[in-house]
């Protein structure tokens, strides 16, 4: 024991001893680092007055300000910026589910805007926008060097009035332009619909109205089945889905998850992180899930999908997701202005950062590109007139089915024929009903 306290007394001794001998040179870097941020403070303030005193225009300086601060926020990542009060406006509208504009979430890359994803049933989505999409002018406009804000402003306008945008789409050759009319957008956050004896909830955002939209049509859903006990599945359909919310996102993870961790943030300093895990009660009872996944989805969306693949919950599948694994700060300031700034990256259970590689599918499955006016193969259009033993006049009577059998798999039946159809109309949807209906004919004991 003794021996131990002398040699943590002999360390203290030492450190005294060392931090008098270095005390002063590191005083003396500190005060050299200051003495360097003055000077470019001064700096910034003469080329300041120069621009406002002989700049060949008279400049407004609240605007030279704002510009100054968007670009040294604009610097750091594609995700900080400086929200004037009218774009702070606007952002807190999107989070409560309505605002006016095309409905599509971009980013920036080389310069140019690239479209994450366009929103269900907007202006941008009819006009036949895509994730991956990069738009390089608007109404004939470059946007190439623009600030992302600056060229998201280009893209406002009155609700009915037209926009020109002019797109570069991989695998087109040539860009081509699309007319598109502005509109309120009003995002319903939830959309529930029953596929045989599937639940497909599809999820387009993650504002307020997501979770308890998530219940409400869930709830409806399973009624329609005839009870929770009747459904086999739930399909999460994520796809397009651009974010929102970090709570909404740990909510929806929550759900179907009885416990663990659901993400965990990551700061510049350790005391910044934080890990939000889930609470007891899985709302569908353990069913099995498949969460369905593109390019266009990021962020919130990468979150739940990352939790419950990371959890065995649920079947991944689709493509790889957006990437954006980092957390934005929107931080109030005088003047009714805020500030975006990126202060942490997200990590999934596993330890898995989204930044940049997003979540890989269990199971890859494309969307297979539908061409215009595309016809049906010769054995499409043999398989949909075929007749089978049931067609012929005078058949025999099937005697191993009592009448209610025979009502039941004839249901069954067409729900498999709906199911068919569905691969026409939504190939990657059809697939996750697949896996979720051989999943509950695999369960069912002999």
């Amino acid at each position: 024991m003794k021996k131990f306290v002398m040699a943590a007394l002999g360390g203290t001794v030492a450190g005294v001893l060392l931090t008098t001998q270095i005390a002063g040179p590191l005083v003396a870097q500190e005060a050299a680092k200051n003495a360097s941020v003055y000077e470019q403070l001064d700096l910034f303030g003469d080329i300041f007055e120069r621009i406002r005193g002989q700049y060949v225009e008279e400049v407004d300086s609240k605007d030279l300000i704002e510009a100054a601060i968007n670009g040294m926020l604009t610097s750091l990542d594609p995700h900080s910026s400086y929200l004037p009060p009218k774009d702070f406006d606007n952002m807190q509208e999107q989070t409560r589910g309505e605002f006016g504009g095309l409905g599509i979430e971009v980013t920036q890359e080389e310069g140019f805007v690239k479209v994450v994803s366009p929103m269900d049933d907007t202006p941008a989505d009819k006009a036949g926008i895509q994730a991956g999409d990069f738009i390089t002018h608007v109404n004939g406009e470059s946007v190439l060097g623009l600030a992302l804000d600056d060229a998201v402003e280009m893209m406002r306008g009155e609700v009915g009035s037209e926009i020109i945008i002019t797109v570069v789409r991989e695998g087109v050759e040539e860009p081509f332009d699309v007319s598109i009319i502005r509109d309120t957008i009003k995002l319903t956050a939830v959309k529930g619909r029953v596929v045989g004896n599937t639940v497909v909830l599809r999820l387009t955002t993650f504002n307020d109205q997501t979770y308890p939209g998530l219940e409400e049509e869930l709830n409806k859903a399973a009624k329609e089945i005839g009870g929770m006990d009747k459904v086999n599945g739930v399909v999460l359909d994520l796809r397009n889905n651009p974010g929102g919310l970090l709570t909404q996102a740990i909510k929806v993870s929550d759900a179907f998850l009885e416990k663990g961790e659901i993400v965990s943030t990551r700061g510049r300093a350790t005391t910044d992180g934080e890990r939000f895990n889930a609470e007891t009660g899985d709302v569908v009872g353990g069913k099995p899930m498949v969460v369905l996944i593109n390019g266009g989805s990021a962020s919130a969306s990468e979150i739940v999908a990352g939790a419950l693949q990371d959890h065995r919950r649920a079947i991944v599948v689709g493509t790889k997701s957006f990437g954006k694994g980092s957390v934005q700060t929107v931080v109030p300031l005088r003047g009714e202005g805020a500030m975006r700034l990126t202060t942490a990256r997200y990590y999934t259970p596993s330890g898995r950062s989204i930044q940049a590689l997003g979540i890989s599918p269990d199971i890859v499955v494309n969307q297979p590109v539908k061409k215009t006016g595309e016809a049906g193969t010769e054995e499409q259009a043999a398989e949909a007139n075929a007749r089978s033993e049931a067609d012929l006049r005078g058949v025999l009577s099937n005697d191993s089915m009592t009448e209610d059998e025979k009502r039941q798999y004839e249901e069954e039946q067409a729900k498999a024929a709906e199911a068919a159809k569905m691969r026409d109309e939504d190939y990657q949807l059809a697939y996750a009903v697949d896996i979720l209906r051989g999943a509950a004919a695999i369960a069912v004991k002999p």
